[in-house]
């Protein structure tokens, strides 16, 4: 509950929840397209980005104080947060990921690698166009934006709070974000209509890509179901018990790093909030090579995706939109970024005469996550959507420790 006396409307944290809930529902359902005048407005507006902005609406107009609630801290961050977790990365099939061929996995590495290098690239390069933008704590949200693109926007949280991005530069950094990420993947979405006359051109090899087809649309016509109750609090009690247990033993192992390990604090080991954040992912991570990865097909991610959802709304309740406009400089940064991971994927296509698709989901398995990459997967085939889930899930994975220690190069980079 609030601890300070609050000006906003709403000032009930109960009361908060649902209107944010209420919101979140209203923006779903006008996203599923149930008129022609929705479905041609969402064509150009993210989802995503209303649900970062109408609850920064909300407190831009005093409706609520993201501030002075609890909702975020510690309801969100400390369970919603480790609970998605743990749900989108119980579902990874790493035996599944090898079968795919090793051109893929090569081209998604070279898309990670692109986000990494982009970010060191972009910040350099800014530091002598306006180094303006990338003064003070801009690699703060450079970090959390890492956590995105390699990842997700779960390991964007994450990296918000390991690095305590305060909510103003993490705005800016969403908006970055989603910007920069909508427009390729449009492009992306144009190229997959020109897939076939693309690949001939270069002479990909496709085979992999037809056998993928046949192999995933047997998995699925074999494990899909209609969730059952059982089922769903199964999933609740894996996303929730794996929270419980990944903050019992971080408070303590975070304690014992603090006072026994000198650079503990180099590498925010000492916090608390690390540890769960860690314990969490891989808790899911060895879920994944269990019976517990059947519970994919019950829906586990998309719980998991809900959770993320108010997570990312209670973050755009601390959002201050007047301050997004003073830093334009922003999306050139994000272009640069962009351009340099597209540009590595390029490099690594040609060399490998990898076949668009590859080329597509090496991108969008980092950029997209499990949110795009199957819509992006989807447009070259349905059959093939599966495989945008399991490379963004793969991202959600690898997407905290990768973003973690490129959030570690920028602070050296901007001497911090």
């Amino acid at each position: 509950m609030p601890t300070e006396t609050s000006t906003a409307l709403i000032t009930n944290d109960i009361v908060g929840l649902g209107l944010i809930a209420a919101t979140l529902a209203l923006i779903f359902w006008a996203a599923s397209g149930p008129t022609p005048l929705l479905k041609r407005i969402f064509a150009w507006v993210p989802a995503l980005l209303l649900c970062y902005f109408i609850p920064a609406i909300y407190n831009t107009a005093g409706l609520i104080d993201g501030h002075n609630t609890s909702l975020y801290n510690p309801i969100a961050r400390d369970v919603l947060l480790p609970a998605a977790l743990v749900l989108l990365t119980l579902s990874i099939d790493l035996k599944g990921i090898l079968k795919l061929g090793p051109k893929l996995l090569v081209m998604f590495c070279a898309g990670t690698l692109g986000i990494v290098l982009g970010a060191i690239v972009s910040f350099q390069a800014m530091s002598w166009i306006h180094p303006a933008t990338v003064a003070g704590d801009t690699w703060k949200g450079m970090a959390a934006l890492a956590g995105s693109w390699i990842g997700g926007g779960a390991n964007m949280v994450a990296m918000r709070e390991v690095f305590g991005t305060d909510a103003t530069t993490f705005g800016q950094f969403a908006v970055v974000d989603v910007a920069c990420a909508s427009l390729w993947m449009a492009v992306l979405l144009f190229l997959a209509n020109r897939a076939r006359q693309i690949d001939t051109r270069s002479g990909a090899d496709t085979r992999a890509i037809d056998e993928m087809k046949e192999r995933i649309s047997a998995y699925e016509a074999q494990n899909a179901r209609i969730p059952s109750l059982t089922d769903l609090m199964v999933i609740v009690g894996v996303a929730l018990g794996g929270v419980g247990l990944a903050h019992a033993i971080a408070a303590p192992l975070s304690g014992w790093f603090k006072a026994n390990v000198s650079w503990a604090s180099q590498f925010s080991l000492d916090s608390a909030f690390v540890w769960v954040v860690l314990l969490s992912t891989a808790l899911g991570l060895a879920l994944s090579f269990t019976r517990a990865r059947r519970l994919e097909s019950a829906g586990a991610s998309r719980l998991g995706t809900l959770f993320l959802y108010f997570l990312i709304a209670c973050i755009g309740m601390q959002m201050d939109l007047l301050s997004l406009l003073d830093r334009p400089w922003l999306f050139a940064l994000g272009a640069i970024w962009m351009l340099t991971h597209i540009l590595v994927l390029w490099i690594a296509a040609r060399l490998l005469r990898a076949p668009l698709f590859f080329f597509a989901i090496g991108s969008q398995g980092n950029i997209g996550a499990a949110a795009s990459a199957p819509v992006v997967a989807a447009a070259f085939h349905p059959s093939l959507a599966p495989v945008g889930v399991l490379l963004g899930t793969v991202g959600y994975a690898t997407g905290t420790g990768l973003a973690y220690v490129t959030g570690l190069i920028l602070k050296w980079m901007a001497g911090a």
